[in-house]
């Protein structure tokens, strides 16, 4: 490294020397081979940065993941994913090097800004290769050290890759004096989902039981949106007298309530978890079980997914829902995946209603067999689109850790 950006980073390790210790990260213990470190610096990239390691871990068998946050996010404000998350310690000189001497990472990967100097420069001086994925111009210094000349170039400089999101954040970077090589454009990394297969002869029989009904599934309805949809089921059966409801509750404490309270509706209603019979008359199946869904979704022609229609619950991830081939409606509150749904609708792969009656006539506009297809064509390409940068990111991983195994085999 130059002198002057030497100097700048030793008087920035001075500086913020006495910035407090986050977390103790000694309390986990490493996972012994590969590691790879993932940080994630804002929650609505969990979900897709998750989906990608669930990818990753598939295709590279014994890879373990360290996936981490901000020192100052909130976790319990963060989407429960498949890999734990740990947050960072704060940006300290002696808690960087504790995180490193303590987790000693193959490979790091950080998405988005909130780029943290001692952390990043402490990888790059024990030769941990980074890759900066959805990059920003964003540096949180510790305090006193943001005059400090270079601290954001060289920041930068530490990753072999940076991918930009667009030309614009490129070109600063580029300003910066960062080396043009590193820096290219792609787009955020989109979630690819890959459900799992479902038993062949499970999904041909229950088909037969259906004998050919029109179906649709309400998926993870809260207590507070039982009668906005039976009302809708309600209506909608004026127009299609065979269709079928399955009501999928999201407490499993609710299920039994509502079945009593079905019965005295005048429903005919079958409790699925309960083994109960589908007749040709069954008007609602009820179950509460979440890996059935995965049967659901597949038979049903569309899926309404609750938790949406009432403020309160912030919505569930349609996207399962859409690789299944389901025509999926959904309410206004859907703040926890905001940007998926807003995908889905400007790709006229789902729709937005507001009231019981919309969702009843939602329904009925739904099932017709023409624009379901369209539908799920539209569906289908927001959820395979994803598909082949994960793909590249995957392989530029593993070959990024194999060269490092390489390197380390040698005597």
């Amino acid at each position: 490294m130059s002198k002057p950006r030497s100097l700048s980073l030793a008087a920035y390790r001075v500086l913020s020397w006495g910035v407090p210790h986050g977390p103790s990260q000694s309390d986990t213990t490493r996972p012994d081979g590969e590691v790879l470190w993932v940080h994630v610096s804002s929650p609505y990239r969990l979900r897709a940065v998750d989906d990608f390691c669930h990818r990753l871990i598939s295709a590279r068998p014994g890879l373990s993941l360290l996936l981490t946050a901000p020192p100052d996010a909130n976790l319990e404000d963060w989407e429960v994913g498949s890999v734990p998350i740990l947050k960072l310690p704060a940006e300290h000189t002696g808690a960087a090097r504790a995180f490193w001497d303590h987790w000693r990472p193959d490979m790091g990967l950080w998405f988005g800004g909130g780029l943290m100097p001692n952390i990043i420069t402490r990888a790059q001086e024990r030769s941990i290769p980074l890759i900066l994925l959805e990059a920003l111009v964003e540096v949180k210094t510790a305090r006193g050290g943001r005059w400090l000349p270079d601290i954001t170039r060289y920041t930068l400089d530490c990753f072999t890759t940076i991918l930009t999101t667009n030309d614009d954040i490129a070109r600063q970077i580029r300003r910066l004096g960062v080396n043009s090589a590193k820096i290219s454009v792609e787009p955020p990394l989109h979630i690819s989902p890959n459900p799992p297969p479902w038993p062949e002869d499970e999904l041909i029989e229950t088909n037969h039981v259906m004998a050919g009904r029109p179906v649709w599934l309400a998926a993870w309805v809260q207590a507070k949106e039982f009668i906005s949809v039976l009302s809708a089921h309600r209506q909608a059966l004026r127009l299609l007298p065979r269709l079928a409801l399955v009501l999928h509750v999201a407490d499993i404490s609710e299920a039994a309530p509502l079945y009593q309270r079905l019965e005295s509706m005048d429903l005919r209603c079958a409790n699925w978890d309960e083994g109960h019979a589908i007749e040709d008359t069954t008007q609602v199946i009820l179950t509460a079980e979440p890996k059935d869904l995965g049967l659901w979704h597949r038979v049903s022609a569309v899926s309404f997914m609750g938790s949406s229609l009432e403020r309160g619950a912030g919505g569930h991830d349609p996207l399962t829902a859409v690789a299944l081939g389901s025509a999926v409606i959904h309410g206004p509150h859907v703040s926890k995946y905001r940007g998926l749904y807003d995908r889905l609708n400007q790709a006229k792969a789902a729709l937005t209603i507001k009231s019981v009656t919309e969702l009843g006539d939602g329904v009925v506009e739904l099932l017709a067999p023409d624009r379901t297809a369209d539908m799920a064509l539209a569906g289908w390409q927001i959820v395979t689109e994803g598909a082949p940068q994960a793909d590249q990111l995957i392989e530029m991983v593993q070959d990024t850790l194999d060269r490092r195994r390489a390197h380390d085999a040698r005597p």
